[in-house]
């Protein structure tokens, strides 16, 4: 019997119509993705606890059975303005509602209610593993000279292992090239200063909970805290006064944008967001701050929206 190996992967993701029903997603519902980290069993393992007239393992009972993946995809557009990107049925099963503006953009926005999940089948060397109703936690990071990438936790249901004959035909046919963070590419304001910034980092912050119960099994966001980082050039308190405004709970806004040409921009807007217990550091012998980032709802899911366009 061959080996398998493990880069040659398959991942396949589409919204289901009916939570925990598989959706049968194909090779068109493709995610070209790197670091791939995949649990294909986890749960609770329940000790029998027999009493015997001798010792030894009795061994266990596995329950409330799951799956993980996470992933990382890169920060690209959809290929024209209004376009869907690769990864828009990820943001929508991690809590996000996709709005479609035919020829401008499509916009990723919170929701709460009649959150979406996903059929994901993860096919490795001609094994597939089917993961259902699966929802899940995004962060993003940018650093210069790097890809930005999303990186995309989820967890499903348990669905069918089973080997296949072939592996679905997925290529990155289509697929937009990214481009690196760096000053001609990327905008980013914090606080109405507009960055020197060495990385960010944010984190949507969804509590993904597995729940077993009599008469129901999902998966689903239970919580959610949206935090990050900005690491930033230090610059003159006349300037800008991280320490102010962390010690004053100022709130400001943070907008990225990444990219110049329409069908491959993606922005990042934050309302208010709150400065932290500032440390400072340096590179290359250039002072800087880290700045922890509390991203606040104003009216309410509203504390982190993401467009592609």
């Amino acid at each position: 019997m061959a080996s398998r190996r493990w880069r040659k992967l398959a991942i396949l993701v589409k919204i289901e119509t009916i939570y925990g029903a598989d959706a049968a997603p194909v090779a068109a519902n493709r995610i070209v993705a790197t670091n791939v980290n995949f649990t294909p069993i986890e749960g609770d393992e329940v000790s029998r606890d027999l009493l015997l007239p001798y010792l030894g393992n009795q061994g266990v009972v596995l329950a409330g059975i799951y799956g993980k993946i996470s992933f990382d995809v890169e920060v690209s557009g959809g290929g024209a303005a209004g376009d869907v990107p690769q990864y828009g049925a990820l943001l929508r099963a991690c809590g996000m509602a996709e709005t479609i503006t035919a020829g401008t953009s499509v916009v990723y926005s919170i929701v709460e209610d009649a959150v979406e999940a996903a059929s994901i089948y993860f096919e490795s060397d001609l094994v597939r593993h089917v993961l259902l109703g699966s929802r899940g936690n995004v962060s993003v990071n940018f650093t210069p000279k790097g890809i930005p990438r999303f990186t995309f936790t989820m967890t499903g249901l348990l669905g069918t292992i089973t080997d296949i004959a072939t592996m679905s035909a997925v290529t990155a046919a289509g697929l937009v090239t990214p481009l690196p963070v760096s000053k001609a590419n990327t905008q980013m304001t914090l606080h109405g200063w507009s960055a020197v910034a060495e990385s960010l980092a944010l984190d949507l912050g969804n509590t993904v909970t597995p729940r077993f119960l009599i008469g129901d099994e999902l998966v689903l966001i239970s919580n959610r805290s949206t935090t990050g980082t900005a690491v930033v050039e230090a610059r003159s308190l006349a300037t800008v006064d991280w320490f102010g405004r962390a010690l004053n709970r100022t709130r400001g806004a943070l907008a990225l944008t990444h990219g110049i040409a329409a069908g491959n921009i993606v922005e990042l807007d934050a309302p208010a967001v709150e400065i932290g217990k500032v440390t400072q550091g340096n590179t290359d012998n250039i002072s800087n701050y880290s700045l922890p980032l509390s991203l606040c709802p104003t009216a309410g899911l509203d504390e982190l929206t993401i467009t592609v366009r």
